[in-house]
């Protein structure tokens, strides 16, 4: 059985300008990926002018809150005070956008409370998931 949460957060994208534009994401958990998380933005705050869609690792946010962590197309560190930040690396440029750490935190806290951190191989149905590889094999 799937449980999804989701949380509006208030990300602030940094661009050359002065001022950051403030846009709208939404991060996702669902039991079901129980290692993943995922940070949506709408059509209207992309340049493309399509919903974007991050998927990163649960423990690359949580260890963002604290120090820089990252190597890859998604990248977090602290900023200030209850700020992190979140670099996404596309071959179209690098997206820099702020989030209020509390919100982060929240979030965590309710995907923690849904899957245990330590304790997300147990949401896996590897039954199923080898009957699926095997379907798809035919």
């Amino acid at each position: 059985m799937s449980i999804v949460i989701e949380q509006s957060v208030e990300a602030r994208l940094v661009a050359a300008a002065p001022r950051m534009q403030s846009i709208p994401a939404t991060l996702h958990y669902d039991r079901s990926d129980p290692f993943a998380v995922r940070m949506t933005f709408p059509a209207p705050a992309t340049l493309e002018g399509v919903e974007v869609c991050w998927t990163f690792a649960r423990e690359l946010l949580t260890t963002g809150l604290e120090e820089p962590v990252g190597h890859g197309d998604v990248r977090v560190r602290p900023y200030g005070y209850d700020r992190t930040v979140l670099e996404f690396h596309a071959p179209e440029g690098t997206a820099v956008v702020h989030v209020h750490s509390s919100d982060i935190r929240r979030f965590l806290q309710r995907t923690t409370e849904l899957v245990p951190v330590g304790l997300e191989h147990l949401q896996r149905d590897l039954d199923h998931d080898l009957a699926e590889l095997l379907r798809d094999a035919r």
